[in-house]
């Protein structure tokens, strides 16, 4: 199912966040009109309907796409999932609103991350072909919706990113499957630096697996929605809209730093990490240190071992491992910690707890991934 192909590298950033049926769709997206849901000529077309939110994930969201995808597995040939608007497919959930109620000590969070998971459970084992648009902001909740399923079609306005660790959370929706899996150390390098990628780099790296240029989803669009056997004829409509943009082939735009990232994330620990990159003193290594130095040293160490382990484990039980991750970040400090400070007081330097990976015990690690109660594990 999932198919990958790595052949660079990439430049180190600083912490930033950002979290069409034949027309794109405007709307106020109250909850009524959160999502979208179209039938056409026997295939089905979600639109995530929050553009002012950016298309932020909700609860509301994944309580609506859920039970539509099981009715239309059963009775379409094909979905097709994108985001209304032109600067967003989904900028991630809504982490904002759900570190408010936290923070009232309302763990909404908690039940949020149970329906989001199971729907990105659903999207990797969905038995007829789902294609994603990932037209603009692509982060978090909005990689969930696309990267575990058939087909995923950047344009030259996608913009990747998994940016958790700089909100104390960890790179979730299934991150610690598909990302060790991207090949060399890429996956861990994105996970814990947040690091954008954009454009066609999103193929390159196997976030996407086909190409359009944005002037030309509507037509890609409607060739899949007219086409008789989606089953037999999606592939070669998405690699032909994508052999089109091959003249104008770039670079991948961490190729200068593949073999940088692969020696230095190989690192055991995340404190080697740290010291390799201080030792390689390159310019891009002293920019990769210093975005590190400014994540939740909790979050670093769970998501280097939560990829760690990952590798080895099918996406049903990195899926329940993540789930356990997220009810005791919802239980911790660091998450609302990096949500307020980051998020709701804008830019405010956040105080970790604890402040140092030193003070990251394995003991204290172990807490983040021990079993919840049976009645409360993820059941896929």
């Amino acid at each position: 199912m999932w198919k990958l192909s790595v052949t660079s590298i990439m430049r180190g950033s600083r912490v930033r966040l950002g979290f069409t049926c034949l027309k794109r769709m405007s709307s106020t997206g109250s909850d009524s009109e959160d999502v979208l849901f179209k039938s056409v000529n026997n295939k089905g077309v979600i639109i995530l309907n929050r553009p002012k939110a950016l298309n932020a994930l909700n609860t509301s969201m994944c309580n609506k796409i859920f039970p539509k995808m099981k009715e239309w597995e059963c009775e379409k040939k094909m979905v097709i999932i994108k985001g209304a608007g032109e600067k967003a497919f989904c900028a991630g959930g809504d982490v904002k609103s759900l570190a408010q109620e936290g923070l009232k000590g309302n763990h909404v969070g908690k039940e949020f991350f149970r329906r989001e998971y199971t729907l990105n459970n659903l999207i990797g084992t969905y038995s007829i072909p789902y294609i994603a648009l990932i037209d603009g902001i692509t982060m978090g909740g909005g990689v969930g919706l696309s990267v575990h399923g058939h087909y995923r079609v950047a344009t030259e306005r996608t913009l990747f990113a998994m940016p958790e660790t700089a909100i104390g959370l960890f790179p979730d929706v299934g991150g610690s499957y598909f990302l060790p899996r991207l090949g060399g150390k890429l996956g861990l390098y994105l996970a814990l630096t947040g690091h954008r990628l954009k454009g066609k780099d999103n193929l390159k790296a196997g976030i996407a697996t086909h190409y359009c240029e944005s002037t030309r989803l509507t037509d890609l669009e409607n060739a899949l929605l007219e086409c008789a056997n989606p089953e037999k004829e999606a592939e070669g409509i998405l690699n032909s809209f994508t052999k089109e943009s091959e003249g104008h082939s770039v670079e991948f735009s961490l190729a200068p730093y593949l073999k940088q990232i692969d020696q230095i994330f190989s690192a055991p620990t995340v404190e080697e990490i740290l010291v390799r990159l201080e030792k390689d003193g390159s310019e891009w290594a002293i920019k990769t240190l210093t975005t590190l130095r400014q994540m939740s040293p909790t979050s670093m160490k769970v998501t280097k071992r939560e990829l760690d382990e990952g590798v080895n484990k099918t996406l049903q039980e990195c899926l329940i491992v993540e789930y356990r991750l997220g009810v005791h970040a919802c239980e911790g400090h660091d998450f609302y910690e990096g949500v307020k400070a980051l998020l709701i007081d804008k830019g405010r330097k956040p105080e970790w707890k604890p402040a140092t990976l030193e003070e990251v015990t394995p003991e204290f690690l172990d807490k983040h991934f021990a079993p919840l109660a049976p009645e409360d594990e993820l059941k896929l």
